[in-house]
């Protein structure tokens, strides 16, 4: 579990070692959600970026073409 302290501008630091295992780069969008009182950050990825994510997951005719970016 890492720590981190809100700044004056209500900023955060996310540490080296959760940016390294999610992968994170300066410039990457996330989805905030707030549940609960917990507050989560999710990467927005590609579609492409997550193929073999979840295998066995048949993605065939998941979604119309012209839903896809």
């Amino acid at each position: 579990m890492e720590t981190v302290t809100v700044s004056k501008k209500y900023q955060i630091v996310i540490p080296e070692k959760l940016r390294k295992q999610s992968g994170i780069k300066p410039g990457d969008k996330m989805v905030a959600i707030a549940k609960h009182g917990i507050i989560q950050y999710i990467p927005i990825r590609p579609i492409k970026d997550t193929e073999g994510f979840i295998l066995g997951l048949d993605t065939k005719n998941l979604r119309d073409e012209s839903d896809r970016n």
